[in-house]
């Protein structure tokens, strides 16, 4: 027997957000009980505190670069049957693909995907004058994620463009001037979920 007595999970902006965070910084390991989530930012944990409504115990360690790195470790079954059905698996990295996220909570959930693994940058392109190009990126190793998200990031905030790039590790889903707006103002709209303060600002 798995529990005595369950947990009842149901999709809300927070839970979205939560799916976002583990889709990209957490792990489900093989026991069908635990879920890891780590990240150099202590502020992510909290976040996924508040978004998950639960205290949950954070620890530090230090990650493969040897840099402090900040860790929540518990046990849940219903949270993890919970990301199992929005399509989330063990050893996810490589295999993760399309997610089943509802409509209206999918701006919640690509949220905590950049606040993840996402990125932002910009910089002035010498060859025109007054010309700033600005970039926002999504990483995974999963090719076939990054083309859901693309897919999906079209059809719900009606981005035009986007384009796959590969770096040593993994791939990245990398949007121009005009998307990284779209998608800005996409994932910032609702404000019913808490956010990565460096990103939101940068």
């Amino acid at each position: 027997m798995r529990y005595k007595q369950k947990r009842v999970y149901s999709w809300s902006p927070g839970l979205a957000y939560t799916v976002g965070l583990i889709a990209s910084d957490g792990c489900l390991q093989k026991d069908g009980r635990h879920i890891d989530l780590t990240s150099v930012d202590i502020e992510q944990l909290h976040n996924f505190q508040e978004a998950i409504g639960r205290k949950l115990p954070i620890s530090s360690k230090f990650n493969n670069n040897n840099q402090k790195a900040w860790r929540i470790q518990f046990s849940d079954v219903a949270y993890y049957d919970f990301l199992l059905s929005a399509g989330l698996t063990p050893n996810k990295s490589k295999t993760i693909g399309s997610l089943d996220i509802p409509d209206e909570l999918y701006s919640d959930f690509l949220l905590g995907l950049f606040d993840g693994d996402g990125s932002s940058f910009g910089f002035v392109d010498k060859r025109w004058k007054s010309s700033f190009m600005f970039y926002i990126t999504f990483t995974s190793a999963s090719p076939l994620f990054l083309n859901f998200i693309k897919a999906t990031n079209t059809r719900r905030s009606h981005t035009t463009g986007g384009f796959v790039h590969k770096s040593i590790r993994a791939e990245s889903l990398a949007y121009a001037k005009r998307d990284s707006h779209l998608l800005f103002a996409y994932m910032y709209k609702t404000g019913h979920v808490p956010s990565l303060t460096r990103k939101k600002l940068k």
